[in-house]
């Protein structure tokens, strides 16, 4: 059959648009790797942001926190756009059942975020992106959308610039099947899962969509700008929430002293930590001054896990903290609707770059855009329903021919998992809080040669179904296509800006006062910079 909307992810971007285009009378498929609610928008802790109350602050105050923290190579007219529907956005999450926190006057709580010059952070303790995320897919099934779980997308299907779907594998029985639709959205999810054993991010948050779509053709931006936040659990990288700083949290250094404001950006956080955890100094978060009744009600989930994954009691003892790979700033470029270059082809939520974080994300920004965007995603990907049926039994069957080619590899020196695990130490080394060109050089040549190491590795699973070595293979490809053009950026970015600091060109320049654009032509890459709209 054919969809009118086809939606691959399903964090809160892609249930967002599902239910928005459900709504205009469509037929809506959403496609998962895994399962809805294993999402990375759980990972969302501390909440989302809205000017709600004028009284002391305002949207206009909301546009320039935004602004000035994206170091001024976003766009003021989207972030005016996504600012100004913030209280909307808002309204809606609370109509569909959203258990917001509530005020004493039970109205929407909120709590002050890094970056932001005022409290406007709404909350659901500091579970807002799992609760944000179990609402909207209550919703998806009460609305009858039909989803595909644990299918992995491997081609998007492309004809003279239009897109008409996509190839996936189905994880569980092991086939290769078409989904043909008039309009896809990619709602994947970003990539600074690719800095595996240094990232809050899933196992399974692997640059999948952002790789699918530069494949396919579509421009890709400000790649070389990935947040790394400043306070995930030593060890586990586990994050705890900006909202235990938002709360009152200190951060202390080996003497026991505060060495920065806990709520300047994540970038500025993040690198100061850093400084410090690489020459083997504990930085802690002191959380032992707020009431023990204020952390329980408000902070739940952090007390959680760093008893769970820390065995600290963080009502009475420091918490050890290290920055790890958190957010992606870039990825496809779209524009205000949606829309990539490919005709009929959307993106939304953390794999797109709608030119409103710039060189640095604000905390509780990333839920606002995912969901302000999703809906609009949704809404215009449920127009110009009118596309014939077209059969891709063909590349069906290249794909079929490509994974019976992989299984039947003979035993290689090497695996994915050990590659994988490569991959993310060469990251965090060349291209993380601190990079300069001899070592993105370094880096550069490294992941070329992994790409011809990864054309002669065997799966060692050879059953179809339920591969998950298979799984994993597909998810390294992506992961390395993306490495790739995130060193690419980096090494074309000649300064220093947000979360991207080179020792090489410390200060920031104004030629650079633009998004990097990233696209594949003629199969090599090439890099440049445009104009802000």
């Amino acid at each position: 059959m054919i969809y009118d909307v086809l939606i691959i992810g399903a964090g809160a971007a892609g249930l967002t648009a599902a239910l928005n285009a459900k709504k205009n009378g469509v037929n809506v498929a959403v496609i998962t790797k895994t399962l809805p609610t294993h999402c990375q928008t759980v990972q969302a802790q501390g909440g989302i942001n809205a000017v709600l109350y004028e009284d002391d602050d305002s949207v206009k105050q909301h546009i320039e926190d935004t602004y000035k923290g994206s170091y001024e190579i976003a766009s003021k007219k989207n972030i005016s756009f996504m600012c100004k529907k913030a209280k909307e956005t808002i309204n809606w999450l609370d109509s569909i059942g959203v258990p917001f926190t509530r005020n004493s006057k039970n109205q929407i709580a909120q709590r002050k975020f890094g970056g932001t010059s005022k409290i406007r952070t709404c909350y659901s303790s500091d579970y807002t992106g799992l609760k944000i995320v179990h609402t909207l897919y209550d919703q998806c099934i009460s609305n009858d959308i039909k989803f595909f779980n644990e299918h992995q997308v491997l081609d998007l299907l492309v004809i003279n610039n239009e897109c008409y779907g996509c190839l996936a594998y189905d994880i569980v029985d092991g086939k290769v099947k078409q989904f043909i639709s008039n309009n896809t959205v990619l709602a994947t999810g970003g990539y600074a899962g690719i800095y595996k054993n240094y990232t809050t991010n899933s196992l399974s948050t692997t640059a999948d969509g952002v790789a699918l779509a530069f494949k396919a053709g579509v421009n890709l931006s400000n790649i070389e700008f990935i947040q790394f936040h400043p306070t995930t659990l030593k060890s586990s990288n586990i994050l705890i929430s900006e909202s235990a700083r938002g709360e009152g949290g200190y951060l202390l250094d080996k003497n026991k002293n505060r060495f920065i404001n806990e709520l300047s950006t994540r970038d500025e956080i993040a690198r100061e930590i850093y400084k410090r955890t690489v020459k083997n100094e504990e930085v802690y978060l002191d959380l032992r001054h707020i009431d023990k009744n204020k952390l329980e009600e408000l902070l739940p989930q952090e007390i959680r896990l760093a008893k769970e994954f820390s065995n600290i009691d963080i009502k009475k003892q420091l918490l050890p903290i290290v920055p790890a790979a958190h957010y992606s700033m870039g990825g496809i470029k779209t524009d205000l609707n949606c829309k990539t270059s490919i005709k009929s082809l959307y993106a939304c939520g953390e794999c797109a770059q709608a030119d409103i974080h710039g060189a640095n994300r604000l905390g509780g920004n990333s839920l606002l855009e995912i969901v302000t965007f999703g809906k609009i995603a949704g809404i215009n990907a449920s127009k110009n329903i009118n596309k014939e049926e077209i059969n891709f039994d063909n590349q069906v069957k290249e794909l079929e021919i490509k994974i019976q080619l992989l299984l039947s590899r003979d035993k290689s020196l090497n695996n994915v998992y050990e590659l994988k695990d490569k991959l993310g130490n060469l990251l965090i080394e060349k291209a993380g809080l601190f990079k300069n060109e001899d070592m993105l050089k370094e880096l550069k040549e490294e992941l070329d040669n992994m790409k011809i190491i990864l054309n002669r590795v065997s799966i060692e699973d050879k059953s179809k179904i339920y591969n998950k070595n298979l799984v994993e293979y597909f998810e390294l490809e992506n992961s390395l296509l993306i490495a790739q053009a995130l060193c690419l950026s980096s090494l074309n970015r000649k300064e220093s800006r947000g979360a991207h600091f080179r020792n090489d060109y410390k200060d920031k320049e104004s030629k650079y006062q633009k998004p990097s654009i990233i696209k594949i032509f003629n199969k090599e890459i090439s890099c440049s910079f445009e104009d802000i709209i």
